[in-house]
Order: C-alpha cells, then structure tokens, then sequence
C-alpha cells in the first residue's frame, strides 16, 4: 500500500499507539473472512491478535477513499455505539462530514419523502452489527460501506473492513483519530513533517457519569485542601490574657466548688433593734 514511499510506512510511534489502545486484540471468535487479517492467537486469554501492518494499510486505503470525496459532507458517518459517537463527530468537524449518532432511522438513505433522508456517496460504521439497518439501506442504493470490524464481524454488504478492536472506547477513538490524520494529510491541510498537536485522547468516549463523580472528588479534595487556610489563629489583645479551653473548669468541678463555697449570712438577723423606740425613750428622758 505504501508503494515504497516512507512516508506511508507505520513508524513506530503509530505502532506503540496501536498497542497501548489494546486495537490489535480481537474477540475469541474468528470468522473465515477476517482469518486473513489474524497474526496469531493468544494461548493465554484465547484473543486473535491482528497484524498492525495489515490493519494500517486499510486505514490508509480508507483515507484515500474519504479524500477522493469532492464534498466532504457527501461522507456520512454512523455509530449507533457510545463509544464511537463523540469519534465520528470529531472526525465529522475537522473533516466537514456528516453524522447520525445514537439510533439509525429506518429510511434515511431510501424514503425521499422522510425528513432526515441522506444521500451520501460514502458510509463509514463503528459496528456492522450495531449498525445494520444502515449497511444494508446502503447496500439498496449501491453506497460503499467502511465498517470497523472485529475478528467476528459479519462483513456482508461491506466493501471495506479496518480489522481492529471495535468493541474499545479507546481502539475505536485512536482509529478515528488516524483516520482524520491521513486524510488531512493527503489534503494538504497537514504537513507530514510536522506532530498533529489534537491528542487521540480528544477522540476517545468519555462515560459522563464517571466524568461527574471525578469532578465532585475534586472538589471535595479541593475545599478539604482550603478549610485549614481559612482559619485564623486567635490573637491575644494587647492587656489581656487569652484563656483556652483547657483552662475553664469543667461543668463538674465548678458545681463543687459552688456547693464548697460558705453560705451568706443572713443580713436580717444582724439588723439592729427597732430604733424609734430608743429615740423615743431618749427624747422623752431628755427633756424630763
């Protein structure tokens, strides 16, 4: 595929992509059509492991059919699959192609009086057998069909299989990723000399309950973090001397020292006798 030009040879940084996505590890099953595409088996987990030379030159033969496309929005992009819905539609915004996420309507590409009606030149699918209805609307009105496929995907009405791991959020992503790469490039719109500075990562599903609880974990850590700075310690006013809580008396031991303390003396029983009638006894003695 690569004709001896090197610059459509897989180098190895492409190939460690490949490998830490886990895209070259199919299912146990093995269907006689994708045997050709099957390096070796896996004695220990039972997976066909695909050849990554195989499988980059179907993505560059893929490439080369998106780019032969004169209107990029003639290239339609289905995924009836989460994990390859936020994929198709990164792919449909660098590339200007359209897009039909989550559920196909039946009669899309065949009913001309239906509202959503398509009639792309080119379909390109996550799963064939997710997306069945649309593979084989297309095979009706001769539309050519891109699927990614695994070791146990049918490849009836199918023109072109990427053989990869389709059933990963990550494989699927680094695909589309790719992709995207290779026809920009053969676009023009990309040197080949230079690093695409999008990240795989940008392409791969993202499970948006998952997102929320690691969001909520980061912030509980984050205000954890803050609550001691927000405390300021106590400062002792000038004249005055602080007294903590270890230095008040318990509940305790003052009720003790309340009931140890001598009563008051009663200031009734110290009053003096009845003095009006002293006066009296006086004043009267005096003037006698």
């Amino acid at each position: 595929m690569s004709n001896g030009m090197k610059c459509l040879e897989l180098n190895a940084s492409d190939a460690r992509k490949l490998l830490a996505a886990k895209a070259h590890l199919g299912n146990t099953n093995c269907g006689y059509q994708m045997a050709q595409y099957v390096f070796k088996r896996d004695k220990a987990s039972g997976a066909h492991v695909f050849d990554i030379n195989k499988m980059w030159e179907k993505i560059q033969l893929t490439a080369r059919i998106i780019a032969a496309v004169e209107n990029p929005e003639d290239v339609c992009l289905v995924s009836g699959k989460d994990h390859g819905q936020r994929a198709i539609l990164k792919l449909g915004a660098f590339l200007g192609a359209s897009t039909i996420n989550g559920r196909f309507s039946p009669g899309t590409f065949t009913n001309h009086s239906q509202s959503g009606y398509k009639e792309p030149k080119l379909i390109i699918v996550t799963d064939q057998e997710t997306d069945h209805q649309a593979v084989r609307e297309a095979s009706y009105v001769n539309i050519p069909v891109v699927t990614l496929a695994d070791c146990d995907s049918p490849l009836k009405y199918v023109d072109v299989a990427i053989p990869c791991n389709n059933r990963s959020p990550q494989a699927i992503g680094l695909m589309y990723w790719f992709l995207t790469r290779e026809v920009l490039h053969l676009k023009g719109k990309l040197s080949r000399d230079d690093e695409w500075s999008v990240m795989p990562d940008l392409f791969f599903y993202r499970n948006q309950e998952e997102i929320k609880k690691q969001e909520e974990a980061d912030q509980k850590a984050q205000h954890e973090s803050e609550q001691p700075m927000l405390e300021e310690p106590a400062v002792a006013e000038e004249g005055f001397e602080m007294v903590g809580d270890a230095d008040l008396p318990k509940p305790a031991e003052a009720a003790e020292n309340w009931a140890a303390e001598p009563a008051a003396a009663d200031w009734s029983a110290e009053a003096p006798a009845d003095t009006n009638q002293d006066w009296a006894a006086a004043e009267t003695s005096q003037w006698n």
